[in-house]
């Protein structure tokens, strides 16, 4: 086979599976997962170079009904981002119904000249006669060039979504060197690491109003020295995240950096800061300084 190579983006609702099935075609965590909706909130690109090929999979935010400018911008981004790919993954979860999000998802697909898969997820969930159905239910709501069954969290054919993926792919080129797997800087790995954490030590109030910002990032005897600032809009969510006696923000704190000596290989110094800035998800400035706006309006 000669050497194939090509852009793939990802896209689909909230929860349906992206950063999941990426992290699972890498073999590595690349994207940040959690049971909360809109986990990702950035594009994240994982690079997977074999001997014959390299396959760039662009993950991005998960499309839903927005309420606030963050919202709009997480949308905004993942539909600039699938325009420019050579073929598309739609990640539907097998287990729900077609919604008004899958509607802007499609019409989105449809005005693309490139090939989508529609990638039905989740299929571990149902029996035979259930898969059937589900199968059918969504292949209906469009015309797509594959549509493909698995189940990323058991990673279930992932071997076929690849195979049939390459097929449609032509570029030779090699975009990035072999060894490397990711394409974003260690600032933005850490700041996901830390509000991962968050996300699954908190409760629902949480999630959606949290960020992270790094203030510094340095290195010292083989030490990594990081203070990061956790925002949220409400005072009383910044006693959530403290906790009874500093409780909550220790355990995140500790979680935060035992995942992160892992990822880079070595020991870490980190420092948490709460800040309360009320409605920063509607505000352009503080969606520039966290990373969620490419440029100020």
């Amino acid at each position: 086979m000669n050497f194939k190579s090509g852009f793939i983006g990802i896209i689909g609702r909230p929860n349906a599976g992206k950063s999941t099935l990426l992290n699972a075609i890498m073999n590595t965590k690349v994207a940040i997962t959690t049971n909360k909706p809109q986990t990702t909130r950035n594009t994240i690109r994982g690079i997977k170079t074999t001997d014959d090929y390299q396959l760039i999979f662009v993950d991005t935010p998960g499309i839903h009904k927005a309420h606030h400018e963050l919202g709009r911008q997480m949308n905004k981004q993942a539909f600039s981002t699938i325009s420019g790919v050579d073929l598309i993954y739609y990640i539907v979860d097998g287990t729900k119904t077609f919604t008004e999000a899958d509607q802007m998802i499609v019409r989105a697909i449809q005005n693309i000249e490139v090939p989508a898969f529609l990638v039905v997820n989740k299929l571990d969930k149902l029996n035979e006669s259930q898969k059937y159905d589900a199968l059918t239910y969504w292949q209906q709501k469009a015309d797509f060039a594959e549509i493909i069954p698995i189940s990323a969290l058991k990673e279930k054919n992932l071997e076929t979504l690849i195979d049939v993926t390459l097929s449609y792919l032509t570029d030779g080129v090699m975009y990035y060197p072999k060894e490397q797997t990711i394409d974003y800087p260690e600032e933005f790995m850490i700041t996901e690491i830390i509000r991962e954490k968050v996300l699954t030590c908190t409760q629902q109030e949480i999630p959606h109003s949290v960020a992270v910002i790094l203030e510094k990032l340095l290195y010292k005897n083989d030490t990594m020295i990081i203070n990061a600032v956790i925002y949220v809009e409400r005072d009383s969510q910044k006693g959530m995240l403290i906790g009874k006696n500093g409780s909550m923000i220790k355990k995140i704190d500790t979680l935060a950096r035992e995942d992160i000596e892992y990822r880079f290989g070595c020991k870490v110094y980190l420092e948490v800061f709460i800040r309360v800035e009320k409605d920063w998800r509607n505000k352009t400035k503080q969606l520039h300084e966290l990373g969620y706006l490419a440029e100020k309006d």
